[in-house]
């Protein structure tokens, strides 16, 4: 399963080959703060509890001619998300550190910067 950084990310959603960004989040933490452009189905705690029901009838809503980006929280459930969206056809990636790493790339937080700095992403 792949993974895109939220530098990669926000390049593809300026250049134009923007991907459907997959917000799983309950409403109101997407309400509160989500990525512009972003949809958001709330399943976040049916996948983590196992059950993909509700994501499954969902998938009409997100289309197969693009590629998803699922967002989560920190990215961990998001994989989840990620992993059914591909054995049903899609091309999937998630988030790495989900939104709370989107928001430290988005503020250059120090955490974001020194994560970075460890995982060889900044120089």
């Amino acid at each position: 399963m792949s993974k895109i950084n939220p530098p990669e990310l926000e390049e593809r959603l300026e250049d134009g080959t923007s991907p459907y960004v997959l917000d799983i989040r309950p409403r109101k933490d997407y309400q509160r703060m989500h990525i512009n452009g972003s949809h958001n189905v709330p399943v976040y705690h049916d996948l983590r509890s196992g059950d993909e029901s509700e994501f499954r009838k969902a998938l009409s809503q997100i289309p197969q001619d693009n590629p998803v980006v699922t967002v989560c929280k920190a990215g961990i459930v998001a994989r989840k998300a990620t992993t059914l969206l591909e054995n049903e056809g899609y091309e999937a990636t998630t988030l790495a550190g989900g939104i709370r790493r989107w928001n430290g790339y988005q503020n250059n937080s120090l955490g974001y910067r020194l994560r970075a700095t460890l995982a060889g992403l900044l120089p």
